[in-house]
């Protein structure tokens, strides 16, 4: 086992940086939820309300794990939401793993396995309120 001096000190500033990206990631699509609900409502099937409700909750999720706020529970909602998209793309859509003509939900599942980090982890301890 390769053994890494402050291993615990890195531990945490990869989790910073995991919450980080997994937030932008989370942030932006809800941005776009929230900034032509119409549009994107339409386009996934879904109502403007639920689309709205959707993009709030990725928004919400996504300042939460950035901050390391209420981090576990941000986790949980998102990790949510990536079950709820995964069965859309699987179920419904028919789409395969890796997409034919689109994405596929292995995408889906990469931020399912993040949040799952983060939500065993905690997010570490650089946050506004660490585990």
């Amino acid at each position: 086992m390769l053994t890494i001096p402050g291993a615990l000190l890195y531990s945490d500033w990869a989790l910073l940086f995991l919450r980080i990206v997994v937030a932008l990631v989370f942030a932006t699509s809800g941005f776009k939820h929230l900034q032509s609900p119409q549009q994107r409502a339409q386009s996934l099937g879904f109502s403007v309300p639920f689309t709205v409700f959707l993009g709030a909750a990725e928004l919400a999720g996504a300042i939460a794990l950035a901050l390391g706020f209420l981090t576990q529970w941000a986790a949980v909602g998102l990790v949510l939401i990536m079950l709820g998209a995964i069965y859309l793309k699987a179920a419904m859509w028919k789409t395969g793993f890796w997409g034919e003509k689109s994405m596929g939900w292995h995408y889906d599942l990469l931020f399912v396995a993040m949040n799952l980090v983060i939500l065993t982890t905690g997010g570490g301890r650089i946050a506004l309120t660490p585990r």
